[in-house]
């Protein structure tokens, strides 16, 4: 969308584009962090039992992702904190 087609929207459809952005790159990034999650807990867990995840790389996974969930909410809300000061 162009300058001059934002200028002769109106405000609740100005609202309505930045809510449809903001939307987007939120699901942006929740895709980078995915993908960052299961290329890390992969390399660290799996590989070693060949072409199947055995108990202990199930497990391994399982908990890798906890602990990356786990510091993303510490971070989030340490700069959700920041922010409100």
């Amino acid at each position: 969308m162009d300058a001059a087609a934002l200028q002769s929207l109106t405000p609740e459809q100005k609202q309505a584009v930045m809510a449809q952005a903001q939307q987007q790159a939120n699901q942006q990034i929740i895709q980078a962090m995915v993908e960052g999650m299961t290329l890390s807990c992969f390399d660290k867990c799996a590989g070693t039992s060949g072409d199947r995840l055995d108990s202990k790389e199930q497990g391994c996974l399982a908990n890798c992702q906890d602990r990356f969930l786990d510091v993303r909410k510490a971070v989030q809300d340490s700069l959700e904190r920041r922010q409100g000061q």
